[in-house]
C-alpha cells in the first residue's frame, strides 16, 4: 500500500481505535506517515523505541502500599490523558521478553493497574524478517492483535512530499530521471548505504552545504551507495553544463535541442521551474520541437510548478494536439 492510503487507513484504524502494524524495508518512511498523520488529525504522538526497553520499562517496578500489598508503577512515558497515539516503533526487534510484556497493552489496553487512556490508539511498525535487519520473529498471539499493513514506496508521493520540504531540485530532478533509485535495497547485498526515502533526504541536505565536488561525491556515495552516487552525480554534472533558461525562453526556436536523453531530462525539469503566462508560448514552442515524451514531461513539469498554466489557451491547445499521448 502507498503512503497516502496508508496515511487514509491509519487515520480510519486510529479512530476506531484498532492496533495496526505497519511492515516495511528500512528507510521508506514508515515513522514518517505515523507522525504525519497524527499531526493532521491533531493528536499527540508518543514514539516509543521498543528495541531500547526492557521488560520490566513496560510494566513498570513493584511498589509495597501501606497494606503490605504490591502495586506495579507504570512508567511516566505511557499517557494518563487526552487522545493521542502511542507508536511502538521497531516493535519485533524488540526482545521477545518486551513484546510479550505489549500483549495485554496491545489486546485489553492494560498493563497491571494501568489503563490506557480511552482517546489513545495505538500504532506499531517494524521491518520485514527478509530485510535482515534486527528482528525476532512476532508471536502468532502478538501478531493476531494487529491490522497489519504493507508498505510500499511511491516515486510520485515522495516527490510531492519533496516539494513541499524544500528537497534539493537536484535531488528531485534525478528522482523523476531515475524513479526506480528512489529505493533500491537488496538484502542479499553487503552494501552499508544503499538508496532510500530517507538517504535521498539526507543527499539534500548534503547539497547545501557548499562543499566541494570530490569530497561531496564521496559523502554522496557514503549515503546512498557507490552506484546510486555515481549515476547521481553524473547528472548533476550534466544538469549543471545546461545552459542558461532565459536563453531558451528568448529564442525557443534557435537553440540546439539534445539528443542525449538525460541532458533532455535535465533541461525540462530545469525549465519547467521558469512556467508563468508570460513564458508559456515559449515553453510551448520549445516543446513542439522535442519528443512527444519529452514534451510531455516540459508542460506537465510546468504545470506542476504552475497550475495556473493550465488556463491559457496556449496549454488547451498543447493538450488537444497531444490527446493521444496523455491519455
Amino acid at each position: 500500500m502507498k503512503p497516502s492510503h496508508i496515511a487514509t487507513a491509519v487515520s480510519t484504524l486510529i479512530q476506531i481505535r484498532q492496533p495496526t502494524f505497519l511492515w516495511g524495508p528500512p528507510g521508506i518512511g514508515k515513522s514518517q506517515v505515523v507522525r504525519q498523520t497524527a499531526d493532521a488529525m491533531g493528536l499527540e504522538l508518543i514514539d516509543i523505541r521498543a528495541i531500547l526497553l526492557d521488560p520490566v520499562d513496560l510494566r513498570g517496578i513493584p511498589r509495597i502500599g501501606d497494606d503490605g500489598t504490591s502495586t506495579w508503577c507504570a512508567p511516566s512515558f505511557l499517557p494518563r490523558s487526552g487522545t493521542g497515539v502511542l507508536f511502538l516503533d521497531e516493535l519485533n526487534a524488540a526482545p521477545p521478553l518486551v513484546q510479550a510484556a505489549c500483549y495485554q497493552l496491545v489486546l485489553d489496553r492494560r498493563l497491571g493497574e494501568y489503563t490506557l487512556p480511552e482517546g489513545w490508539a495505538i500504532i506499531a511498525a517494524g521491518n520485514r524478517e527478509q530485510d535482515r535487519a534486527v528482528t525476532h520473529r512476532m508471536p502468532s498471539a502478538l501478531a493476531n492483535r494487529f491490522v497489519h499493513i504493507d508498505f510500499s514506496v511511491d516515486h510520485e508521493e515522495w516527490l510531492t512530499w519533496a516539494e513541499a520540504h524544500d528537497i534539493a531540485p537536484e535531488v528531485t530532478s534525478f528522482i523523476r530521471f531515475r524513479p526506480k533509485l528512489l529505493h533500491d535495497f537488496d538484502p542479499e547485498r553487503a552494501d552499508k548505504a544503499f538508496p532510500s526515502p530517507r538517504s535521498w533526504e539526507f543527499v539534500s541536505r548534503l547539497m547545501g552545504g557548499g562543499m566541494e565536488k570530490s569530497m561531496l561525491s564521496e559523502l554522496v556515495a557514503g549515503t546512498v551507495g557507490k552506484g546510486a552516487a555515481a549515476e547521481f552525480c553524473g547528472y548533476v554534472t550534466i544538469r549543471h553544463q545546461l545552459p542558461d533558461p532565459e536563453s531558451i525562453l528568448s529564442a525557443p526556436n534557435l537553440v540546439d535541442v539534445p539528443t542525449d536523453p538525460a541532458v533532455l531530462f535535465a533541461l525540462c525539469e530545469m525549465l519547467a521551474l521558469s512556467a508563468d503566462s508570460g513564458t508559456m508560448d515559449a515553453l510551448l514552442t520549445f516543446a513542439s520541437r522535442l519528443p512527444d515524451e519529452f514534451s510531455v514531461l516540459l508542460i506537465r513539469e510546468a504545470a506542476r510548478a504552475n497550475n495556473r498554466i493550465v488556463e491559457t489557451d496556449g496549454f488547451a491547445r498543447w493538450a488537444e494536439d497531444h490527446a493521444e499521448v496523455l491519455m
